[in-house]
């Protein structure tokens, strides 16, 4: 039982039980968005999925994993790499705020906080762990100029000269 668990322990898993759970409240929720929401909605759920199949098409020709907690055999940084250092989880937060749209479901809002952070503290903390093992030097680069889930920083100061 605990290796079924665990082998759905996956981020489209969470973010499916996310999805059945704004559907529930749905039908308890008032009707707030109306037809401008559903129509935004429907349009972020399709970004969010051209996203998804952005990076993942990205990362296969990087031949690296999608799979979380696998190794990686590359650092991606180009491309939507370089706007979000996790742009397929970025995307799961853009399909789930587009399906609360869709569904008018006004009191799923909150699912908009918790969905992140479980996602950050059960799949990307440990997969910037792995990448900082695997690149090392590259990856903190990386890291310091592209934010976690969406935009660039600055470019960091030159300290090589007084």
């Amino acid at each position: 039982m605990r290796k079924l668990l665990s082998s759905l322990d996956l981020p489209p898993v969470w973010l499916a039980a996310h999805v059945i759970v704004v559907w529930v409240v749905s039908l308890l929720s008032p009707a707030v968005f109306g037809g401008p929401g559903a129509a935004l909605g429907i349009t972020l759920v399709g970004i969010g999925i051209l996203l998804t199949l952005g990076a993942a098409a990205q990362m296969a020709l990087a031949r690296t994993t999608v799979i979380p907690r696998r190794e990686p055999t590359s650092l991606m940084t180009t491309g939507l790499f370089s706007w979000s250092r996790n742009p397929i989880y970025l995307s799961d937060v853009v399909i789930l705020l587009g399906v609360i749209l869709w569904l008018d479901a006004v009191l799923a809002l909150p699912l908009l906080i918790g969905f992140p952070w479980l996602i950050q503290t059960r799949f990307i903390l440990d997969e910037e762990a792995r990448l900082t093992l695997a690149f090392g030097p590259e990856f903190d680069l990386w890291a310091a100029r592209t934010r976690r889930w969406f935009g660039r920083r600055r470019a960091l100061p030159d300290h090589r000269f007084p």
